[in-house]
């Protein structure tokens, strides 16, 4: 995928998306919130086929669901989300991890990792929002972790995957 960042003095941001399979999206951020999206014609990416405008919460709302942040995809183990430096991961705690069993305030997550545990799915498809310190992590949980990408890399890689060795 293509992007192109646009400044529009006095508007707003121009975003210009070119996609895998070659279609060609604008989204235009007004400085007042409002987002337009144009759809335009594969054949022919001068003439806009479609478009819509969203006020800032609505296109908070659709940001989220296509962001997933609302519902992930029961095909995908993990998914990231990126806010300027903040990361939104989730990941499966694998076999062999060093979360196996172990309970959230045991690992001192918080502490050393610098990141928060905001919402863990079990196998059973329970979901904990805001899990404690006393919340167990099992084999195949999804755990959903926020904090500074290098951050939450680092518990991905140390805790909640397979250790080898």
């Amino acid at each position: 995928m293509n992007i192109r960042e646009i400044e529009l003095p006095g508007i707003g941001k121009k975003y210009e998306i070119i996609t895998k399979s070659k279609d060609r999206i604008v989204v235009i951020i007004h400085d007042d919130g409002r987002r337009d999206i144009y759809y335009f014609d594969q054949e022919d990416h001068e003439e806009a086929i479609s478009s819509t405008t969203f006020d800032d919460t609505e296109a908070r709302q659709i940001a989220a669901i296509i962001g997933g942040m609302t519902y992930a995809p029961k095909a995908l183990e993990t998914i990231e989300m990126a806010f300027d430096d903040l990361v939104i991961e989730w990941s499966k705690v694998e076999p062999g991890a060093l979360a196996v069993n172990q309970t959230i305030g045991n690992l001192d997550i918080r502490q050393s990792y610098e990141v928060n545990i905001v919402a863990l799915i079990k196998r059973n498809q329970q979901k904990i929002h805001t899990p404690g310190p006393e919340t167990l992590l099992e084999i195949g949980d999804t755990v959903i972790v926020s904090g500074q990408r290098n951050q939450v890399k680092k518990i991905v890689k140390e805790i909640l995957s397979r250790r080898d060795g």
